[in-house]
């Protein structure tokens, strides 16, 4: 799983917060692909894992090694739909 905050990440997209997500709620359940009677409480939980991992990153300030400026608020923000 890649990070998916400055400075590793400049830009971070909704595929790569879903796909975060994804990965995640399947290292969990321990499902590639779930079956058709757990595929929408898989769908839900990525979907939650992922409005999660928008919180953090809007909510995270990146302070820089060696600098005195931080990150504003939400520098690691992706486009909400």
């Amino acid at each position: 799983m890649k990070t998916l905050r400055p400075p590793y990440a400049e830009a971070v997209t909704e595929a790569d917060v879903h796909a975060a997500a994804l990965q995640y709620v399947r290292k969990v359940s321990g499902f590639r692909q779930p079956a058709a009677h757990n595929q929408q409480i898989f769908d839900e939980a990525v979907e939650r894992i992922a409005a999660a991992t928008r919180e953090l990153l809007d909510g995270l300030v990146v302070r820089t090694p060696g600098r005195s400026t931080t990150a504003e608020p939400g520098s690691g923000s992706v486009p909400h739909h």
